[in-house]
């Protein structure tokens, strides 16, 4: 009897492959593998993670800390010869969406993705933003990592002039 099991397992097992439907698009495919691995806890839910914290790759940074309001939020890109972005203002949260507001720069406003411990602006950002970088600089397509949940870590980030770009008080 213990010979012909695992035969018999094979047979089963060689019967399952057949003409099972085919998901419509990647698209389908993606957020199904995204869900099964938020509900294995492999990744975040950007759902229910709170965004506070200090994110940065490379030279570039971004702190994320509570306010009264909503959040307060500065980025810092740094390329090097005094080439960089800089500026604070206020963050929204809808979902995986963030509507960021930079402080005295009309017109620089965007939506950037939160995906659970990751921060992705957009590839085209408002010209207006421009006025945030000196020389070619630019804030288009910064993508960050998590490096703290810390609310005190992420209130320490400063610009290039040492200015506080984040604080928990505004």
């Amino acid at each position: 009897m213990k010979r012909g099991l695992p035969f018999a397992l094979l047979l089963v097992l060689a019967g399952c492959g057949g003409d099972e439907p085919k998901p419509a698009s990647n698209a389908t495919a993606a957020s199904g593998l995204e869900a099964a691995a938020i509900e294995a806890g492999v990744i975040p839910d950007p759902n229910s993670t709170d965004i506070t914290g200090l994110y940065a790759r490379d030279t570039d940074r971004v702190c994320i800390v509570p306010s009264t309001t909503a959040y307060r939020v500065g980025v810092f890109v740094d390329y090097g010869d005094k080439v960089s972005c800089g500026g604070s203002g206020t963050i929204t949260r809808v979902g995986e969406k963030l509507q960021l507001e930079f402080d005295g720069v009309e017109g620089c406003s965007f939506e950037a993705r939160f995906e659970g411990d990751r921060i992705v602006f957009p590839g085209t950002l408002p010209n207006a933003c421009q006025k945030l970088c000196v020389q070619r600089a630019s804030m288009a397509a910064l993508d960050v990592t998590r490096l703290s949940e810390s609310v005190s870590e992420a209130s320490t980030l400063r610009d290039g002039k040492g200015k506080l770009l984040c604080s928990s008080g505004g």
